[in-house]
């Protein structure tokens, strides 16, 4: 019932950046297939225009979720996730501790409880039980929501240096083998540029990286 609050980039929405399949080089390709312009027959002995270099052909995999959660960035975000809902958390575990509580209180009293104690005892505890079940809801859809919020924020910033690196690099494609729905069967280990692109993010992101935590209260000098 209760939820771990970890960083997940596997939800990814369809109206957010999409990781499946992506398809670079396209403007090469375009310039690849294009053909020269004809030479007017008045314009003397005309330099004849140099074909476009060759497509890019080489394909890429990468696992963004395990991407995002290695980047600086990921880290803290995750590490600040779990730091925000973490009191929340526990107040829950602590009424599932009452409630489980009560129920035992219920099953080894029951034979010497009377019949109006047992009737109360079971109504606070299915009270008690749907109060939970709604506040850990809540805090499921208000972690899920800021988790998703992290989640788009960083993966926008990969693309970036996923398109750069693939274009640097000749790849045509880089797909998510993350993605179920990525038919990726088998590829070499070779192919992966997953350590690449966290390595590259964090270099053009270094902000995660350089803050440090605040001094505690009793080390600051007074």
């Amino acid at each position: 019932m209760l939820v771990s609050f970890t960083l997940r980039s596997f939800r990814l929405k369809k109206n957010v950046v999409m990781f499946s399949a992506l398809v670079l080089g396209v403007a090469a390709l375009a310039c690849a297939q294009a053909q020269p312009a004809p030479v007017p027959p008045a314009a003397p002995a005309a330099r004849p225009a140099q074909a476009a270099g060759p497509a890019p052909t080489k394909i890429a995999i990468i696992n963004i979720q395990r991407a995002i959660l290695s980047t600086k960035d990921g880290q803290k975000a995750a590490q600040d996730l779990q730091a925000k809902y973490n009191p929340r958390r526990s107040t829950l575990e602590k009424k599932q501790a009452d409630i489980t509580a009560m129920q035992d209180q219920l099953r080894k009293g029951g034979a010497t409880m009377s019949d109006e104690a047992k009737a109360r005892l079971q109504r606070d505890i299915d009270s008690n039980q749907k109060s939970l079940q709604r506040e850990a809801q809540d805090l499921n859809d208000d972690a899920d929501q800021e988790n998703q919020k992290l989640i788009n924020e960083i993966g926008s910033k990969m693309m970036a240096v996923i398109e750069q690196y693939a274009s640097q690099n000749g790849f045509a494609v880089v797909l998510d083998v993350s993605n179920p729905q990525t038919p990726v069967l088998w590829a070499a280990a070779a192919t992966d540029i997953t350590p690449d692109i966290v390595r590259l993010y964090d270099l053009a992101h270094p902000e995660a990286s350089a803050a440090k935590p605040a001094a505690p209260p009793d080390a600051v000098k007074k």
